[in-house]
């Protein structure tokens, strides 16, 4: 049975609005107060604005490697869902319990802030840490900050447990992300002297093509990997638009888009087909009118993850989590960044369903938390041996 101690947190950090548009300045000021309540040494790395902030925190002693538990303190916004019950007050119901990042992943943060009084108080041979990130929703912005101030460190931690929601399974892979915009700029004109305009629109269509032809090409005939729910890298665009009435050439298209790659696979590749896509577009408008241009915009870059099974780090988290399977998810985490970044092996480890991220009524189940206090206590003693 789940611990009060860890609802309540839970209610506490679903009562912040961290949606990652906001800062969660207040979250991190709510944690500060309690870990200084219990002697626990921690420290800000803050964005540039001042406005959001990663905290790092050490329970043990701090000039030993230790083990990381890290989790992202933003949330997606509610904005358009349908929530049955107010998103930031915490509902508790048959078993589980709803609030905007109940699962996605305040959940496992309130076991990590639940347990800090028996952390605390363990005689630690290898201390723990806590690393609270934000803007992960949104690129995995935050994290770098904090990494490359690990990175600088002369002791390096043995590893790190994310805690996204895997249903306490532990991960040992994860897809790399590229995500683009596309902006094409054409020239416009009345639609009944189309031929002598650039419809920005059309061109960018045959981007939204390509795209959509190296998705099928990945699918029929790219690497597999069977660990993976979705086994093979894809492509995918989620927005196009441009144009603003039927009777008008659009000037203008943005379409955004982009890869999952399985870490073995060569993303830089997929990348470059698309630029040289683009390049081939641009070369066409500009041939019919040297005004027009097409730029191509990374939005955003996660490394994959992909550590070795029989790894120390695995081992371990398998005998914390009390199971021998693991598994591979096409999301991405910070994990890839905690080993591309500072060198500290990684896995993805915590409550809930990935399933129910990102949805009206998230929520996380009372019995995986409790899964979740376990694996704690379990690490607890690990690290007091």
């Amino acid at each position: 049975m789940v611990s009060d101690r860890t609802i309540d947190w839970l209610r506490r950090l679903i009562g912040f609005d961290t949606t990652s548009r906001n800062s969660n300045l207040p979250l991190i000021a709510e944690v500060e107060a309690y870990l200084d309540a219990i002697g626990v040494a921690h420290e800000r790395v803050a964005d540039a604005s001042g406005e959001k902030s990663n905290l790092f925190a050490t329970i043990g002693p701090a000039d030993r490697p230790g083990i990381v538990l890290s989790g992202h303190t933003d949330v997606v916004p509610v904005d358009g869902q349908d929530w049955t019950t107010d998103p930031f007050t915490l509902d508790r119901r048959d078993g589980r319990l709803y609030g905007r990042g109940a699962c996605d992943m305040k959940g496992f943060i309130a076991v990590c802030l639940a347990l800090a009084p028996e952390m605390k108080a363990a005689d630690l041979k290898i201390p723990i840490h806590f690393a609270f990130s934000y803007d992960e929703e949104v690129g995995c912005l935050g994290v770098r900050d904090l990494l490359g101030v690990l990175a600088a460190r002369p002791v390096k931690p043995l590893g790190c447990v994310v805690g996204e929601p895997t249903s306490m399974q532990v991960v040992i892979g994860h897809k790399a992300k590229r995500s683009f915009s596309v902006r094409l700029r054409g020239v416009g004109g009345h639609s009944a002297r189309a031929p002598e305009c650039v419809n920005a629109v059309e061109y960018g269509a045959r981007l939204v093509t390509t795209a959509s032809a190296i998705g099928a090409r990945l699918a029929a005939s790219g690497p597999r990997d069977a660990l993976y729910d979705i086994p093979h890298s894809t492509a995918h665009v989620g927005c196009f638009h441009g144009g603003f009435a039927l009777n008008i050439v659009p000037d203008e298209a943005v379409m955004e888009f982009e890869f999952r790659a399985l870490p073995e696979d060569d993303a830089d590749a997929l990348v470059a087909e698309m630029e040289q896509a683009a390049r081939d577009v641009e070369g066409e408008m500009r041939g019919r009118d040297a005004r027009s241009s097409v730029e191509m915009a990374l939005k955003s870059e996660i490394p994959g993850l992909s550590i070795d099974a029989e790894a120390a780090m695995v081992t371990l988290a398998k005998k914390l989590a009390g199971r021998n399977d693991h598994a591979k998810v096409a999301y991405g985490t910070e994990a890839g960044l905690f080993v591309a970044m500072a060198g500290i092996p990684a896995i993805v480890c915590g409550p809930g369903s990935i399933a129910e991220a990102h949805k009206p009524d998230e929520y996380v189940e009372e019995a995986q938390l409790a899964l979740c206090e376990t694996f704690m206590r379990r690490l607890i003693a690990h690290c007091s041996a």
